[in-house]
């Protein structure tokens, strides 16, 4: 009790700290994690199955959002493959020929340096709510891809094979109807967490890693099974808590796994020089796929950092005898370091765009990628950004009035479940500087913005109102704080949730009293009679 009583404090005072100065708070979990080292701490059991169970929810959160057809295009593909390959074999010719490495410890170092965080990237693009924006989409693509070869490596380097019977876990699609009935009868209590942690946990992990398989894997395909069904996102935000405080065993964990000499950081230091090679060779191989210069940013930045998979992968090296315990501790301290490098470079990964982003766009494709073709609005007067529940009620008042109106939402499955209930819907990520470039907005006189993220709005205001677009900007918030910010930024109407909502309720109210009134008033007469 006593060891995660200071686990917690520890990893609480250090997070806090990041968040004060302006940095995400799991770099301070991960340097908590190496003061604890420093301290003589290590990790047990304990924290090994938390930091677990928060990767499963991860990935299993990751699911409920993704699209298995998102898997089978170029930029996934190639991205993914391509940089693996020609990452593992630069690596490989630096430390074998220069390094003077044995064949086979050069080459699982090289493997292991070659993959990108699954947890960061994910977390980052999730707090960002980007998952399902374009990047995002090609960020998670490309990670899923890497995921199923380090599973592969694992196997192959652990000498464990899956077992004969592993074809049977297909059956889970075949029960797709099953698992579907079984969310819709859980209610919206704690019944939908509990039976999120079991198919995460126990129906994805548990049975694939009995089966010889990845656990997280598992995870991950329960997820997507679930990802068409109308309480997805439900059963993801009813996870979100428990998985946030899950993963702070995660971090602590990386920096528990051993203690750094002063040669060791150095070394990792060292290592951490490629972190911008790698960017570089994601962004130039998607612009080769006629991605868009932003799009190939953005996704690269995320793709940065080295992977916790490599740590596995090291791991594994390490109990074949290939690499020594210097070698795993290096990479773990080489990963960690990583994390906190890239995870505040990705957050700020928009400001950094709009920086640099018109000094890269020469090197853009003049060919247009299929999901950066411009938008046409046709003939709308009202643009509603964000078909959330606030934006679709928004959009039908406004269809309802005969108003000109179209949505425009970065999620494509909603687009897809808008369009088939009758709206007219369009994908764009609205933090995209060139959506609104590349918008003719003639025809348009009021955009609402119904967005959750305030950063979104902030960015699409400063981009409109840069690009010229004189007409009226009406925006949500949900906190007061939040009024400020927006019209500064140039909104015209702003419209507050939390003040508005007493108000507008009230009034509901006295429309159905007066509704009732005449109803009410006979009632009472007769009550009087009967008196």
């Amino acid at each position: 009790m006593l060891t995660a009583t200071i686990w917690l404090s520890f990893a609480f005072g250090s997070g806090l700290l990041m968040r004060l100065i302006g940095l995400p708070p799991l770099v301070g979990y991960l340097a908590a994690g190496f003061l604890l080292s420093a301290n003589g701490y290590e990790t047990n059991s304990i924290l090994e199955t938390v930091a677990h169970a928060g990767v499963l929810l991860l990935l299993f959160s990751v699911g409920l959002k993704l699209r298995l057809r998102s898997l089978i295009r170029s930029e996934v593909l190639a991205g993914s493959l391509l940089h693996m390959a020609i990452t593992i074999a630069l690596l490989w010719i630096i430390l074998h020929q220069f390094g003077e490495l044995s064949f086979e410890a050069a080459l699982m170092i090289a493997i292991a340096l070659s993959f990108s965080s699954t947890v960061v990237a994910a977390k980052v693009l999730e707090s960002k709510r980007e998952l399902r924006a374009f990047h995002g989409r090609v960020v998670i693509g490309i990670l899923i891809m890497q995921d199923l070869v380090a599973v592969a490596i694992l196997s192959l380097a652990g000498g464990v094979t899956p077992s004969p019977w592993a074809f049977l876990l297909l059956a889970f699609f075949l029960l797709r109807p099953l698992l579907h009935w079984l969310l819709d009868i859980c209610g919206h209590g704690e019944l939908v967490i509990l039976y999120g942690l079991l198919l995460a946990l126990v129906v994805g992990g548990g049975s694939f890693e009995e089966f010889g398989l990845s656990s997280e894997l598992g995870a991950l395909l329960l997820g997507i099974i679930l990802s068409d069904h109308k309480r997805a996102t439900e059963l993801s935000n009813a996870l979100w808590g428990l998985k946030e405080v899950l993963l702070v065993g995660f971090f602590l964990q990386i920096g528990l796994s051993g203690h750094p000499t002063l040669l060791t950081l150095e070394h990792a230091l060292l290592l951490n020089l490629l972190l911008p090679l790698k960017a570089l060779l994601f962004f130039v191989i998607l612009l080769l796929l006629r991605l868009r210069t932003r799009t190939s940013f953005l996704a690269g930045l995320s793709l940065a950092s080295f992977s916790e998979f490599g740590l596995i992968i090291a791991n594994v090296a390490e109990t074949q005898g290939w690499i020594s315990t210097e070698w795993l501790v290096l990479l773990a301290v080489t990963v960690a370091i990583s994390f906190a490098i890239t995870a505040p470079l990705n957050r700020y990964s928009h400001e950094l765009y709009q920086t640099i982003g018109k000094r890269l766009k020469r090197f853009e494709s003049h060919k247009r990628h299929p999901d950066d073709e411009p938008i046409n609005v046709g003939s709308a007067h009202i643009l509603v950004v964000g078909m959330g529940r606030v934006g679709t009620g928004a959009y039908d008042t406004l269809s309802a009035n005969q108003l000109r109106v179209l949505g425009l939402d970065s999620d494509p499955g909603k687009v897809e479940r808008h369009r088939s209930e009758g709206r007219r819907v369009l994908y764009a990520d609205a933090e995209d500087p060139g959506l609104w470039s590349g918008i003719n907005l003639r025809n348009v006189h009021t955009i609402m913005l119904c967005m959750p993220e305030l950063s979104a709005k902030l960015m699409a205001i400063q981009q409109l109102r840069a690009q010229g677009f004189n007409g009226q900007i009406h925006s949500t918030a949900l906190f007061s704080e939040e009024v400020e910010s927006l019209r500064h930024k140039g909104a015209d109407l702003i419209y507050n949730y939390y003040e508005s909502i007493g108000p507008s309720f009230a009034e509901k109210t006295i429309q159905g009293m007066k509704h009732d009134a005449p109803a009410q008033a006979s009632i009472s007469s007769k009550s009087t009679d009967s008196t």
